[in-house]
């Protein structure tokens, strides 16, 4: 059988339409839920799932009470694009596009029978508790799957035995699988019905941009040493918040053309909120002109290119920025405005009990301090930044990193100002206008110098 396809059975089932998605509604028996675990993922599921004081309550209820488990929760809900009918209440699922299809609700539950089951075969109670996730569950699945399939064959239906317990289950499916008119609208509607079920923790606009594609692009040009560090969605695991790199990369994207109406956010956004840098940023992506669904489904493929070098801008100023918080101590300390390590909201990497590293490549760092200190800096890099004869973001400089080794001493001298008049608070520096207007005009400064005859 294809990887990506299976037989779900159900115990009782009812069929009901509207417009163009049919749902299929019942219980279904845990040991003919068995084959969901091996084909389906939660690529589909808007928010990934994780191990937690939830799945502790239902695994612990289906211990407890099996019987009245079908009871105590929605269940899991499953799309599928294509749907066949067998005999006894029996349905064959495919899951063509799983970005789409498979599991958009219910991952905490799917996660918790599926440990549930493992439970009953894993002899190392130890490994076993250290599942902490999803992929990592569907690891030990597949290293167990054996283990799991004599579980089931040693517990025939109706024994009572650990695999008899029901689960109520969803699945969608198109109401006419021929028409493509109704096919698309199926696909076209499963991010709203993901994101409605899902509203019992709210979903963040990150997660749902996500899911829509919008980062697909950012996430390709990241380094993969960043990129496999993003949530991306929320739960994923991702020590790096999406919504950092998102704010970053309006300042290129404030250098090129961009459709009108579009707001662009004001530089002190980029620190002060990046859930408002991430709103303009999804209305950007949604807008026509950057980008479009493709196959009729409700992922977006960027086509505006002067916004695709923007982003590939973009995923350069991670690497730039931890060079800014590496070298910005020294060049502090070098302009005798006092010690860096004296400032209130500063910490030495010698008095933590952790070493502190940069906040995207992890370099190891002297110093750990807020990032007010050094957004303005970070924007002044928009100075290197210009448009080429077709509008596409380009640096001004052969090599940023350079640039910010030989020069940053004598900008931070200029740029202290700021510093001295905020008595060294983050904060008030981080959300100043002028703070940037005085860092842009500071790297403008020394970009002009390389101009000049010596």
């Amino acid at each position: 059988m294809n990887p990506n396809e299976l037989i779900i059975r159900y115990e009782m089932v009812d069929r009901q339409t509207e417009g163009a998605v049919t749902r299929l509604v019942g219980l279904v028996r845990a040991r003919n839920l068995l084959s969901l675990f091996d084909a389906a993922d939660l690529e589909a599921n808007p928010r990934s799932a994780k191990v937690g004081a939830v799945t502790a309550d239902i695994i612990e209820s289906i211990e407890r009470t099996p019987e009245l488990f079908p009871f105590k929760t929605k269940g899991i809900l499953i799309a599928a694009a294509v749907c066949r009918s067998l005999e006894r209440n029996r349905y064959q699922l495919v899951f063509e596009n799983i970005k789409i299809e498979g599991i958009l609700d219910g991952g905490h539950n799917t996660l918790s029978i599926g440990l549930y089951v493992l439970k009953q075969v894993m002899e190392d109670v130890r490994a076993w508790k250290r599942i902490k996730n999803w992929p990592a569950f569907k690891e030990a699945w597949a290293e167990h799957r054996d283990e799991v399939a004599a579980l089931k064959k040693a517990h025939p239906s109706g024994d009572g035995g650990p695999l008899d317990f029901l689960v109520p289950v969803e699945i969608l499916v198109p109401a006419d699988a021929e028409d493509d008119f109704v096919l698309n609208a199926f696909t076209g509607s499963l991010l709203e019905i993901g994101a409605a079920r899902n509203n019992n923790v709210q979903l963040t606009l990150e997660t749902k941009a996500n899911k829509k594609g919008f980062y697909d692009e950012l996430r390709k040009a990241l380094p993969s040493q960043i990129a496999e560090r993003v949530e991306w969605k929320a739960n994923d695991g991702g020590v790096v918040k999406v919504r950092d790199l998102v704010a970053l990369s309006w300042i290129p994207l404030s250098v090129v053309g961009l459709p009108d109406g579009v707001n662009v956010p004001a530089p002190s956004r980029i620190y002060a909120s990046k859930g408002e840098c991430t709103k303009a940023f999804d209305a950007l992506m949604s807008d026509p002109e950057i980008s479009k669904p493709t196959g009729g489904e409700y992922t977006h493929e960027l086509h505006n290119v002067a916004v695709g070098s923007a982003l590939k801008v973009a995923a350069q100023l991670p690497e730039l920025y931890d060079l800014i918080y590496l070298d910005f101590p020294a060049a502090y300390n070098d302009n005798g405005a006092g010690r860096f390590g004296r400032l209130t909201s500063v910490k030495m990497a010698s008095d933590m009990r952790s070493k502190p590293t940069s906040p995207f490549t992890q370099k190891l760092v002297q110093y750990s301090y807020p990032d007010g200190f050094i957004m303005p800096l970070v924007y002044g890099l928009k100075a290197l930044m210009t448009t080429d004869s077709e509008g596409n973001v380009v640096w001004k400089v052969k090599d940023p990193a350079k640039f910010i080794r030989d020069n940053l001493t004598t900008i931070v001298r200029k740029y202290r100002v700021i510093i001295e008049a905020y008595s060294g608070d983050p904060q008030k520096i981080g959300k100043n206008e002028g703070s940037y207007s005085l860092a842009l005009d500071a790297f403008e400064t020394e970009l002009l110098k390389l101009s000049q005859p010596a």
